[in-house]
């Protein structure tokens, strides 16, 4: 093993449910992985303290205000303080990196992605807003200088897996577990608080991410991006319920076989598998226990309970300004929902009203892409106040 060469990561968002987990791996296979750099956005006293038990060169605080306290934290460290989104990008595109992990939420991460792309990085991508909004750009980049998008959901980890070179694919199949509530009454909907949607039955996640599980937008998310990755049509790409949480995707071929990714709901395996790819390294995370699995269950999404998903498949028909559209104004939306100044079917209603409003243009260079996401969410913001 001491030959062996080990993967330098950048995990950017560090702080955050991915980032924490991606240092889980980190610290499980220490004899193949040293962490470089952690970045994150103001969470000034946690990336401190995991500069100080994991020791990376370098550590980049994406608000420049809360350089200074970092800087005191670390001091007599000799931990290098980055400061501003350029010390980000400049963590992702550090010679001495091979593999970053881009967990930054938002269209914050756009930069440092592109940044960590143009040096052909491979890049474990759990920032799903920049292949939501930026995929085709993120894309041509990443073939142009040679990049590799390993992206870190579980349903396109899954994909990525069953997926055979020169195979004629007839369709992808997302898993969706249905959320919290799958079973619920949709007349009740109205009075669901954020404490409910934040009680995932299977997956531990940031809220963000939770909430969209729980009005299947996250799925909505995940038909785009799946169609950026894979040069697919919104028509080459199903949903269907599983509520255990077992199936994470299937690829069906043009001959009729279909392969699937089977394992158990944490998000640690599609981290680890982005970072070690194409090996496989041994897991503690956990097995299926198959003597336990008495069933598999799917069937078709109610789009009239879940009308998020029906939106993100119009949007991803539209014009490339659309996908922007929906990620903004639904993370304006479920920001406002859970601070309580939007109910949760009011979520779908302001996400609607800003797409209907300004997703028919395009959107295919870094600024159109970043100005048409601070229009969304300003106009989501004027509806509100």
């Amino acid at each position: 093993m001491s030959g062996l060469h080990k993967r330098k990561l950048a995990i950017l968002g560090s702080t955050g449910s991915v980032g924490r987990q991606a240092l889980e791996v980190a610290s499980c296979h220490q004899q193949r992985v040293s962490v470089f750099a952690l970045a994150a956005h103001t969470s000034t006293a946690t990336l401190a303290e995991q500069a100080r038990r994991f020791r990376p060169r370098c550590v980049a605080i994406g608000d420049r205000s809360h350089a200074p306290a970092l800087k005191r934290e670390l001091e007599g460290s000799g931990i290098e303080v980055l400061g501003g989104m350029d010390g980000v990008c400049e963590t992702a595109a550090a010679p001495e990196v091979d593999t970053v992990v881009a967990a930054m939420s938002g269209l914050a991460g756009l930069r440092p992605v592109l940044a960590a792309i143009r040096e052909g990085k491979r890049v474990a991508l759990a920032n799903k807003e920049t292949l939501v909004a930026a995929g085709r750009l993120v894309m041509e980049l990443a073939r142009k200088h040679g990049a590799r998008i390993l992206p870190v959901d579980s349903e396109h980890s899954a994909i990525i897996q069953c997926l055979e070179p020169g195979m004629a694919i007839h369709e992808v199949v997302l898993t969706a577990s249905g959320g919290p509530f799958l079973h619920r009454d949709p007349a009740t909907f109205g009075s669901i608080t954020p404490a409910e949607a934040l009680r995932h039955p299977n997956w531990a996640m940031g809220p963000k991410n939770t909430v969209d599980s729980a009005t299947m937008m996250n799925k909505g998310l995940e038909v785009i991006e799946a169609c950026n990755l894979f040069g697919l049509s919104p028509r080459d790409v199903r949903v269907v319920i599983h509520p255990q949480s077992i199936v994470h995707s299937m690829v069906t071929f043009k001959d009729g076989s279909t392969k699937a990714q089977l394992s158990t709901p944490d998000m640690r395996l599609p981290i680890q598998f982005a970072i070690s790819c194409p090996d496989r390294w041994d897991s503690p995370f956990g097995h299926v226990n198959w003597e336990k699995m008495h069933e598999l269950q799917f069937f078709q999404p109610d789009l009239d309970q879940f009308p998020s998903l029906r939106l993100a498949y119009a949007a991803c028909s539209m014009g490339s300004a659309a996908p922007v559209v929906l990620n903004a104004a639904n993370e304006e939306a479920v920001g406002l929902f859970l601070r309580e100044r939007l109910t949760f079917t009011g979520m779908f209603r302001v996400v609607t009203d800003a797409v209907e409003a300004l997703g028919h243009g395009e959107a295919d260079a870094c600024e159109d892409i970043l100005e048409v996401d601070a229009a969304a969410r300003r106009l989501v913001r004027g509806m509100i106040a």
